[in-house]
């Protein structure tokens, strides 16, 4: 007798389930598709870590190619070329963080400020274009602009008298024009999320600090930012992930031989040893490297961001 009230609460608790499945089931049927996508394209590729333990041979398969263990890691990381290229990927990825990062955060802030509605969409409108533009099209844009003998500004340089800027062909100067071309990519794009955050601020506290006398800038500094402070916690965490990982078009097409020692990061190495060489271990490895430097970077920036700040995202 005393099963009963419990096995009645179960009861009603699993015909409460089924009746909320019935009810929203197109929500679930909406879930399906990303978590499909994520079972296909990010969980199934992991089948393939195991190259990364094994001899791999193309024509045996994964399953036929014999295992050496940790062999190809002491190979891999024996390779010189393994950590200046490594090297060259923390030092973009930080460059970026310190110039990319904040980007987006002050346009947000400077597009929210504009009373004129009209004005803000069409400098929004123009801001999101290079974010939909191929890094191979971008590429050619910095050959036409920045090249030394065709490129357009040095064309003017040498017009007004004045001695030509190496963009491309030098170390400093390339790796200026590298940061300030992903600038102006990717900011605009970047706006988006901080412009959200900035639209859910209550209006009626600016509205009670103009009452106090205070300025512009005191209120982005003492209501805006601490506002859309989360947001850029957790937006400053996914971006620390991805310190050890490079994307693959950007240093690859605006990079060159001349300028190899900056510009050759791990992602055209993968790309060299795996794809040119046909070395898939050693290629593997290096990817595997990557995601689980990545995940401790993560792991570890949450964990400090939540002691610092109590913001994080795990």
């Amino acid at each position: 007798m005393l099963l009963c009230p419990v096995f009645l609460h179960r009861r009603r608790l699993t015909l409460s389930k089924a009746s909320y499945f019935r009810r929203y089931w197109q929500l679930y049927a909406l879930l399906s598709l990303p978590l499909i996508y994520f079972l296909i394209f990010r969980y199934g590729p992991m089948y393939g870590v195991q190259i990364a333990f094994k001899d791999f041979n193309l024509f045996k398969g994964i399953g036929g190619s014999e295992w050496i263990g940790f062999d190809a890691f002491r190979e891999v990381f024996g390779m010189r070329e393994f950590y200046s290229t490594l090297r060259n990927t923390f030092m973009l990825n930080f460059l970026d963080l310190i110039i990319s990062f904040p980007a987006p955060i002050i346009l947000a802030i400077m597009l929210y400020e504009i009373k004129s509605v009209w004005f803000k969409k069409i400098s929004q409108t123009i801001l999101y274009i290079p974010h939909f533009i191929s890094w191979v099209i971008i590429g050619g844009i910095v050959y036409q602009l920045f090249g030394n003998q065709s490129g357009m500004v040095n064309g003017v340089l040498e017009s007004m008298g004045l001695n030509t800027i190496p963009f491309l062909t030098e170390k400093n100067p390339w790796l200026i024009t590298y940061l300030f071309t992903g600038v102006w990519q990717s900011a605009g794009w970047g706006t988006i999320l901080y412009l959200a955050a900035l639209t859910g601020i209550n209006r009626e506290l600016f509205e009670a600090a103009e009452v106090d006398g205070a300025t512009r800038l005191k209120k982005i500094r003492y209501i805006t930012l601490p506002s859309i402070k989360p947001t850029i916690v957790t937006l400053l965490i996914l971006n620390l992930g991805k310190m050890v990982s490079i994307g693959f078009d950007r240093p690859y097409i605006i990079g060159n031989t001349a300028v190899r020692e900056y510009s050759d990061v791990l992602s055209t190495f993968v790309y060299r040893i795996g794809l040119e060489s046909g070395q898939y271990t050693l290629a593997t490895v290096v990817g595997l490297f990557q995601a689980v430097v990545g995940l401790i970077f993560i792991l570890g920036s949450n964990y400090i961001s939540k002691k610092v700040t109590g913001n994080g995202i795990l």
